[in-house]
């Protein structure tokens, strides 16, 4: 197991935002009193998704909130990497999953291309701060590989191409999601051409929830 420990700059203080704080205290209250240490996921997450990693005054803050040792909080924190203990990209943490399905279908040239146009080196921001890059393990999307995750949002079906223009787009605003050959879900290529299916959406789900929510939320 990876050691991992907090950055050595650290802000000096921390606090949810309005709306966050209200949300989270919703969230401590679906747990039973003796119970609601169990929040400690969905908080740091969602203070990851306002400042773009994970502090030591989130920690503590959190910690206060849910009654809890800071250190027990850290545990967490430190044990999941999907938790940022340092800053990443402002703008986005890209995640290029690395295993065997996406590399045999070009993961590996996606990572050279992380490495020429954003940093040689993971999780190290660009000049501009803006992005940032990993490889990871699987992240269930192997039909549509290969595919890097940005936050909540899959980017599918990539190729040396598109990859190189989603970094474009994501430098400037907020890219679709969804398969960059625009299949509807993961049946195979052309398929929708030579079957009798009707197709009742012109979009896929994880489009849709994205254009009702992500876009709604960033307009803010």
């Amino acid at each position: 197991m990876m050691l991992r420990r907090i950055d050595k700059d650290q802000p000096e203080t921390f606090a949810f935002s309005k709306s966050n704080l209200s949300w989270a205290k919703k969230q401590i209250l679906k747990y039973p009193k003796d119970r609601q240490q169990s929040a400690v996921i969905p908080l740091l997450y969602r203070a990851q998704e306002q400042e773009g990693w994970i502090s030591k005054p989130a920690i503590e803050f959190i910690a206060k909130m849910l009654k809890m040792a800071p250190i027990r909080v850290y545990e967490v924190a430190s044990f999941y990497f999907m938790f940022h203990l340092s800053p990443v990209g402002k703008k986005a943490h890209i995640q290029v999953c690395g295993t065997t399905p996406c590399m045999l279908r070009g993961s590996e040239k996606l990572i050279e291309i992380c490495k020429q146009r954003i940093s040689k080196h993971q999780k190290e921001p660009c000049s501009k701060g803006k992005l940032s890059w990993e490889e990871v393990e699987c992240i269930g999307a192997c039909s549509n590989s290969p595919v890097v995750q940005v936050g909540s949002d899959y980017y599918e079906d990539l190729s040396e191409e598109s990859f190189s223009h989603l970094l474009d787009e994501l430098m400037e605003g907020y890219p679709e999601p969804g398969s960059q050959k625009k299949r509807f879900s993961s049946e195979p290529e052309g398929f929708f051409n030579s079957s009798k299916v009707k197709i009742e959406e012109n979009r896929n789900a994880s489009v849709k929830l994205f254009l009702k929510t992500s876009l709604r939320e960033k307009n803010k």
